[in-house]
């Protein structure tokens, strides 16, 4: 997908960790998931670095789309979609 196209995506929950580090994205991921229903979009706002390894796995782990990323000026912006 290309940035425009992240960018039209409609999340129904943004998750903002950026004021967290390794695994607290991840967690907060996690707890956020148990608020939307299947098929809708969870967004992740990470200056992590490592988020972008450990959201893929997890929801490969677990069996939701990882959608991908795109990056800000200081922190990454990523998508799911929870199955």
């Amino acid at each position: 997908m290309t940035t425009e196209e992240y960018k039209s995506l409609k999340s129904v929950l943004v998750v903002d960790a950026r004021g967290t580090a390794h695994p607290g994205p991840l967690i907060a991921a996690k707890k956020a998931i148990k608020e939307i229903k299947s098929g809708e979009i969870l967004e992740i706002l990470s200056a992590d670095e490592g988020t972008k390894n450990d959201i893929p796995q997890w929801c490969e782990n677990v069996g939701h789309k990882y959608l991908g990323f795109y990056n800000e000026e200081s922190f990454s912006r990523l998508f799911l979609i929870k199955e």
